[in-house]
């Protein structure tokens, strides 16, 4: 029987992928890409015209044999992997080791998995779109010279191990140059006069100075502030001008990816990457039960507003029917098209506007659930009226010199926020009925302090929107640019903001010494255009990495001619002296951070933590020295103080015995490498013994277990569960 193989990325779309399409099919996933560029050399010609050396990945032999197998069976092969740039790359890399089979491949993409989409895609099979692969290409190819010749400048200026990447550390740039800013700021001091007015009827409404003499008022201190509300307190309140009209406020455009991204970090406080992970599985497809796996959401890395004409007729039934026909805007709404917007595929939205969230929701886990009723809402919103307020403006004259102004707003039409609210949304603000020429007098007036703030710290939202804005990036990229920041330990994590470390202003500062030019904002938005030219055929892309190429060339060539002062320049003298040969130390930096080192290096090779050490109460059994807590790549651990003269380590235990039974160690604290917490045996690796959850010594009361493990959440608090049996305890 004749077999057309199809091709697809995960194992999630091809089960969902394989029940569109029925017998005579056979659909294999690549999971991902299936050879890439060598790991361990640059793998670019650098004299043969950036000529790229590509390498099959050998974690997936066994995958490429299977596919290999499927193929020579078959008598056509159809590559479906995702329809953007990198899934252009990956169904080329496919075809090019699959080609010695002799069996004709041809591509196929369809922006969301429904069996329509799938139907029509394989009836319209095509070529590989060769510009999207050069397009994809010169990317790869950029990354990897910034990733194999920029990194190794930092290694010898700090440590082997840092990382540099082309968008990545235009990121960190923007990152800690906000951070100067807010460093630099120096708050100006200024007062507002506002309170509560009433009419003659007794009905009360807010108001606030709004001018002196015709100019916006500032009032810099106490002094002018307490004259001002003095003086209007003396004059007689005139109502001198009413205004009422209605202002209409139109709903979002349907989901792009960064607007998803903001949107899902603001409503729901998914990072970047929990907001495409979970994406990517609607996408893909999730089992709706008997119906089976299906796809929720059309395809999630785009930068277009632009939805088919059968989707949009579908939504505006949905509405019609469910809301009323008053909810519908008047004809089919179009959006702005984004400056940078390559407008390839649809916006993000539901595959079946009929498939309610609440519908679908009893088959999707709690946060796949709050994702597809996000994009559900926002894109049923996009086609909707508009919310209409009745909108109330009074200015109300204090003698010649002051002007008052009360603002009300009633909602008069809900529009779209019957369908997407806003997030704790604005009370209607009453102005009573009010007549020109009308006296009104003061309830309470007062002055309030306060203070110009500093600029706020990105967040991961705000980030995303900054890079879009100056061209930096593109939709499938601003969620591992920040990813890599955080893994790299460049910035931290406080509430929602981003805030560079120590660490990552040091390897910013050095950057920008070394190669400002490459990481200009500017040039890293004309690099991202030139790229876009490449898809457009109207650059080759051998010109674009030459474009980026020859000035970073350059600049490497300088630095090996200042590379001796730079490293000097980032190693600060302290004032503590050394404990061997009596030196200044130096500020320097490793894997486990910040460290002091003798400036007598490498004569004298003493170096101590830049934390004062915590001393133990216990004498090392090796050299009878002090004992004392330390900190290492992997977390804390005990030392003796004698170092380096005494290696002796040992790790901290927290006081409960292994419960593997015959082990006879005892359970410590420990890190991965990423610094994430987890908890071991002292006798690894021998005891295999790990646990991500704090072990508490309590016996499980139902199982008899010898210990319980710690938990939190938000709807139970801290709580104990057993491990073995699972049964939980309040404590």
């Amino acid at each position: 029987m004749d077999q057309v193989l199809v091709i697809v990325e995960s194992p999630a779309k091809a089960r969902t992928i394989k029940k569109y399409l029925g017998k005579g099919y056979k659909v294999k996933a690549s999971v991902g890409h299936i050879r890439d560029l060598p790991k361990k050399e640059l793998g670019i010609d650098l004299e043969k015209d950036f000529k790229p050396k590509y390498v099959n990945d050998r974690s997936k032999s066994k995958i490429l044999k299977e596919l290999r197998d499927e193929a020579s069976k078959s008598n056509t092969i159809l590559l479906a992997t995702d329809m953007d740039r990198e899934g252009e790359a990956i169904a080329w890399h496919l075809n090019e080791i699959l080609k010695k089979t002799n069996v004709p491949a041809k591509r196929i993409i369809f922006n969301e998995i429904t069996r329509n989409a799938i139907m029509e895609a394989v009836e319209h099979p095509r070529d590989i779109d060769m510009k999207k692969v050069d397009a994809q290409q010169a990317r790869r190819i950029l990354d990897r010279l910034v990733g194999y010749l920029v990194s190794p400048a930092l290694w010898k200026i700090f440590y082997r191990g840092l990382s540099a990447g082309r968008v990545q550390s235009v990121g960190l740039r923007l990152l800690c140059e906000r951070e100067d800013e807010i460093r630099r700021f120096v708050p100006s001091e200024y007062w507002n006069i506002d309170g509560i007015l009433k009419n003659a009827g007794g009905e009360e409404f807010p108001a606030r100075l709004f001018k002196i003499e015709g100019k916006n008022p500032e009032i810099k201190d106490s002094e002018t502030a307490h004259a001002v509300l003095s003086e209007i307190r003396k004059e007689t309140l005139l109502v001198e001008k009413i205004q009422d009209r209605e202002k209409a406020r139109n709903p979002q455009p349907p989901f792009i990816t960064s607007s998803l991204q903001r949107e899902a970090a603001g409503r729901l406080g998914f990072s970047a990457k929990k907001t495409m992970m979970l994406a990517q599985q609607l996408y893909e497809g999730v089992s709706l039960g008997e119906e089976g796996s299906v796809g929720l959401i059309s395809y999630m890395r785009t930068d277009s507003t632009r939805v088919s004409d059968e989707a949009m007729r579908q939504g505006r039934e949905y509405i019609g029917k469910n809301f009323g026909k008053e909810f519908l805007f008047g004809e089919n709404r179009g959006f702005k098209k984004a400056k940078m917007s390559q407008d390839a595929h649809e916006a993000v939205r539901p595959t079946d506007c009929f498939r309610t969230p609440e519908d679908a929701g009893r088959f999707l886990n709690k946060d796949q659930r709050a994702l597809y009723a996000l994009i559900w809402q926002r894109f049923l919103a996009s086609l909707a009226a508009p919310a209409v307020y009745q909108v109330r403006e009074v200015d109300i004259s204090a003698g010649p010199k002051y002007s008052l102004r009360a603002n009300g707003r009633r909602m008069k039409q809900e529009g779209f926020l019957a369908i997407f609210p806003d997030r704790g949304g604005e009370e209607d603000v009453d102005i009573p009925d009010l007549s020109q020429g009308e006296k009104v007098s003061i309830e309470k007036f007062d002055a309030s302090q306060h203070f110009t703030e500093p600029p706020s710290r990105y967040s991961e939202a705000s980030l995303i929107k900054e890079l879009e804005d100056k061209g930096i990036g593109r939709p499938s990229t601003y969620a591992s640019i920040i990813s890599i920041i955080l893994a790299r330990d460049y910035a931290t994590r406080e509430g929602r903001s981003l805030k560079p470390t120590e660490l990552g202003e040091v390897v910013w500062k050095s950057l920008s010494a070394i190669f400002n030019d490459i990481f200009e904002v500017d040039f890293t938005a004309r690099m991202e255009a030139e790229l876009d030219k490449v898809e457009e055929s109207d650059e080759k892309w051998q010109d674009v990495v030459r474009f980026f190429y020859e000035p970073l060339s350059a600049d490497l060539l300088s630095f090996k001619d200042r590379q001796d002062d730079l490293k000097k320049s980032f190693q600060e003298e302290s004032d503590v002296l050394c404990e061997l040969c009596g030196k200044k130390l130096s500020k320097k930096w490793s894997r486990n951070g910040p460290f002091l080192s003798c400036s007598g290096w490498p004569e004298c090779k003493y170096s101590r933590s830049m934390q004062e050490e915590e001393k133990l109460d216990r004498q090392c059994p090796e050299c009878s020295g002090r004992l004392a807590y330390k900190n290492g790549r992997f977390g804390r651990f005990i030392a003796c103080s004698n170092y380096p003269k005494c290696r002796y380590t040992e790790a901290i235990s927290i006081g409960i015995p292994c419960p593997l039974e015959g082990c006879g160690g005892m359970i410590t604290e420990k890190q991965t490498k990423r610094g994430k917490v987890f908890y071991g045996c002292t006798r690894s690796p021998s005891c295999k013994f790990a646990s991500w959850d704090k072990p508490v010594a309590e016996k499980c009361p139902a199982c008899g277990s010898p210990f319980m493990v710690m938990k939190s959440s938000k709807k139970k608090g801290d709580y104990l569960i057993c491990p073995a049996c699972k049964h939980e305890v309040t404590p």
